[in-house]
C-alpha cells in the first residue's frame, strides 16, 4: 500500500473557504479518479496564533503504478486548480510513503 500525503499550510483569511472547497470539490475530484482506496484529512494541533492552519490530506493507493497514473493523468490539473483558486494563501508539499504495517 502507498500513502500519498499532501501537507498544506492555509492562511486564516481563506481557511473557511478552503476547507469547504476541499471537502465539497477537491477531495471528491481526487477520489473520482478511481485510483485511491481511502483518504483521511487531519489538522495539526497546537499551532502558533495568527499563523493560519496546517492540514495533512492522506490518500491511500494499492500500488506505485496507480500513483504514477495519478501523477501523469490527473495531478497537474488538480494542483493547477488549487493554485489558481488560492495562490499564495496556501503552501503545499507532498510526500510519498510505503505502508509497512
Amino acid at each position: 500500500m502507498i500513502l500519498y500525503n499532501v501537507t498544506v499550510s492555509v492562511d486564516k483569511e481563506v481557511h473557511d473557504d478552503w476547507l469547504d472547497w476541499m471537502r465539497r470539490v477537491h477531495i471528491p475530484e481526487v477520489l473520482a479518479t478511481g485510483l485511491f482506496v481511502e483518504h483521511k484529512m487531519l489538522r495539526l494541533m497546537h499551532e502558533p496564533e495568527n499563523d493560519g492552519f496546517t492540514y495533512a490530506i492522506q490518500y491511500f493507493l494499492k500500488s506505485m503504478e496507480d500513483f504514477q497514473t495519478y501523477q501523469e493523468k490527473h495531478a497537474p490539473r488538480l494542483q493547477a486548480e488549487h493554485q489558481a483558486r488560492y495562490g499564495e494563501h496556501c503552501h503545499a508539499f507532498r510526500t510519498l510513503l510505503e505502508v509497512i504495517e
